[in-house]
């Protein structure tokens, strides 16, 4: 939660709030995706897609998926909580709302859907990005050249679920 004037609340994606989200994701990142795209994540791991809300408004998401593949945290194969996107508007930015929905997504991956480890990308060049995933104890394990559609690399970043 926020505080004083700035509450918003951290809670499961509704199919209502589709519109809200692909705004989002088309306004404040390269990446974008068609809207079956959502929608498949909120169908196959709907405690895992959550929206930032604040006076009836989404300002924010994340969008997870959960993918089984070898570790890049330890030894084997397991369950990869894949955080796939996550999104906060320009106005809401640096007050927390990033971390929460990270914070209440890793905790779905974790509770409802027994990950062993979170992973994500990342461009090499959102530093504000890497530092709020570095302060929840992620670290870049590879560089994924050429990554993005621009050409741009990105860090591929994990951390185990504890």
């Amino acid at each position: 939660m926020g505080e004083g004037e700035g509450e918003y609340v951290v809670r499961e994606f509704r199919p209502e709030d589709l519109n809200a989200v692909i705004r989002i994701n088309r306004q404040n990142l390269p990446e974008n995706y068609p809207p079956f795209f959502f929608k498949l994540h909120h169908e196959n791991f709907p405690k895992a897609f959550l929206v930032a809300e604040m006076g009836g408004e989404v300002i924010g998401y994340v969008m997870c998926r959960v993918e089984t593949g070898r570790l890049y945290t330890k030894e084997g194969v397991g369950r990869q909580g894949h955080i796939v996107s996550i999104a906060v508007v320009p106005e809401m930015r640096r007050r927390g709302v990033g971390t929460s929905l990270m914070v209440k997504a890793m905790e779905a991956l974790r509770k409802v859907y027994g990950v062993d480890e979170y992973y994500l990308e990342v461009r090499v060049s959102n530093t504000p990005a890497i530092n709020l995933y570095r302060k929840l104890g992620f670290k870049p394990v590879k560089v994924l050249r050429g990554y993005y559609l621009d050409g741009e690399d990105a860090y591929l970043m994990a951390r185990p679920a504890l």
